[in-house]
């Protein structure tokens, strides 16, 4: 069965050579409006669709007079910061006559890396998902250096999809799928249809970008294809260069499909599995009954907070019998979490002195 049919969140990745007119540096404004097509069909459906996209530089140099070839890191950030709006602003007029509303959202490797920031990441992508939002996402060129770049809006779309917890991550290409050689040069490549496993031999055929405005490559798109397989997300690679291509995928059209051994929200619960804990909240026996059914935890079932942690930090939870009953990663410090334990969600504002999220510990982030 092809995996589209039964997606609940889409993460798609866009590339420059797909949106951008290589020539004139324009919008392929009938491309992106067969895309946008796609993506409200997909929303009538009720998925959730995110949208990983480049650009930014190529609509922004022209705009700048920019030379073709490389920039300089400044001529890159000052085009993108000229591009990203224009960027956002297309999105968003293709979208509109569909009623959906866009949002724009930049990240660099720190926001992944780093727990904090992933956290915040994550929960910014479920509030607009929650309200319909189709969340545009780009590397954010404007600051990123070397040293906190993804490099790629291959990688970056496995994060965004390992982030937000989608199930299906397409990749739109130069090519129809994941092949032995590089298909437009050796008559005698072979395509791979279904991928559970990515092995060395896997590796050793992975080439490099294949077009002047494609930074990506098969080897950075093996590199998505692990990320979001841990992650529990499956990936296809599909060619772009066609209209309506969300719709040919999931009508059968060619491509390469990397299957996951487990769905996301299983994986994610491993990953908290694997972590050290940094501490332990001690809670009531209504708050262990709570946390048993799958319930978050609120501030106001804990009754002592021992260890120091900060916010994303893995910590144990612990029944009144003092045996842990869950753990999870905690939304608040521990001199925040003292402060709070055992008071109403709606006082935690007035206690520290800005509003924070109602649960402690999310369930979303908890394993039982």
């Amino acid at each position: 069965m092809n995996p589209l049919t039964s997606a609940k969140r889409i993460v798609v990745k866009i590339g420059s050579a797909l949106l951008v007119d290589a020539a004139t540096g324009a919008l392929r404004i009938d491309w992106l409006t067969s895309l946008a097509a796609d993506i409200a069909e997909q929303k009538k459906r009720g998925r959730d669709i995110l949208v990983v996209s480049s650009g930014s530089i190529a609509l922004g140099r022209r705009v700048l007079g920019l030379p073709d070839g490389e920039l300089s890191l400044d001529q890159s950030q000052a085009a993108a910061a000229v591009g990203q709006i224009r960027l956002a602003r297309a999105y968003e007029e293709v979208l509109a006559p569909h009623n959906i509303k866009t949002a724009q959202v930049l990240l660099t490797l720190d926001d992944s890396a780093d727990r904090r920031r992933y956290l915040n990441s994550r929960a910014t992508f479920g509030a607009l998902l929650t309200y319909g939002v189709v969340p545009i996402v780009n590397e954010n060129d404007t600051v990123a250096t070397d040293e906190i770049r993804f490099g790629d809006n291959d990688r970056l779309a496995a994060q965004v999809a390992s982030m937000s917890g989608a199930d299906i991550l397409v990749l739109l290409s130069d090519v129809d799928g994941f092949y032995s050689a590089n298909p437009k040069t050796d008559p005698s490549a072979v395509k791979f249809d279904l991928i559970t496993e990515i092995t060395p031999e896997m590796d050793d055929m992975a080439g490099d970008a294949g077009t002047a405005a494609a930074k990506g490559g098969m080897k950075t798109k093996l590199m998505a294809a692990k990320t979001a397989m841990q992650a529990g997300c499956a990936m296809a690679i599909v060619e772009g260069d066609q209209m309506n291509p969300l719709q040919t995928l999931e009508t059968g059209g060619s491509a390469s499909w990397f299957l996951a051994a487990t769905n996301p929200k299983a994986a994610r619960k491993q990953w908290i599995s694997g972590m050290k804990s940094k501490g332990i909240l001690v809670v009531d026996e209504g708050a262990a009954r709570a946390l048993s059914t799958g319930n978050s935890l609120l501030p106001a079932g804990v009754r002592s907070v021992h260890g120091q942690f900060q916010r994303g930090d893995l910590v144990s939870v612990a029944g009144p019998d003092g045996n842990e009953c869950a753990k999870g990663l905690v939304g608040y410090s521990s001199d925040e979490t003292s402060a709070i334990a055992g008071r109403q969600s709606n006082e935690i504002a007035e206690i520290l002195g800005y509003a924070g999220r109602a649960a402690l510990v999310h369930r979303d982030d908890m394993v039982s």
